[in-house]
């Protein structure tokens, strides 16, 4: 199946790329997600006179994105969770704790832009985590886990 992308798709290209993916990925993910539509000549036609109106969408989102970038950037957020006397945690620091931690601090955050590659947190101590707030836009914040509640 080909499809023209509407919006960048991480690992397979970038707005206004014309590429072919499995029918099953693009009739159930990526059509009905806005990221594609059907490659048809009337598609592309349809496509080529909104380009310029979707690459400004695009551009204002990759600007907000570099914004939020700039207020995150060196952000320290502390989370007191339950511990034993060895750093044990009851329990885990999960990405929905720290997109709460950062809400309540001010930041504009969502859950699924926290990346844990290594699973969540399960004991005390200082921890390097990447925020992915735009395909192109990735950030570093440092998550303190103390003992405490």
């Amino acid at each position: 199946m080909e499809v023209i992308l509407l919006k960048n798709v991480t690992n397979l290209g970038v707005l206004g790329d014309k590429v072919k993916v499995r029918a099953g990925y693009g009739r159930n993910y990526l059509l009905p997600g806005g990221y594609a539509v059907a490659a048809t000549a009337e598609n592309v036609k349809a496509f080529e006179e909104r380009r310029a109106e979707l690459e400004k969408a695009a551009a204002e989102l990759l600007a907000a994105a570099e914004d939020r970038r700039a207020k995150l950037e060196g952000v320290s957020l502390t989370i007191a969770r339950k511990a034993g006397d060895e750093g044990r945690l009851f329990g885990s620091v999960g990405t929905g704790d720290i997109a709460e931690v950062a809400v309540d601090a001010g930041y504009e955050l969502d859950k699924s832009e926290v990346r844990l590659p290594q699973g969540p947190f399960r004991a005390v101590g200082e921890y390097e985590v990447t925020l992915h707030l735009h395909p192109e836009v990735d950030v570093q914040i440092k998550v303190d886990v103390v003992p405490g509640d």
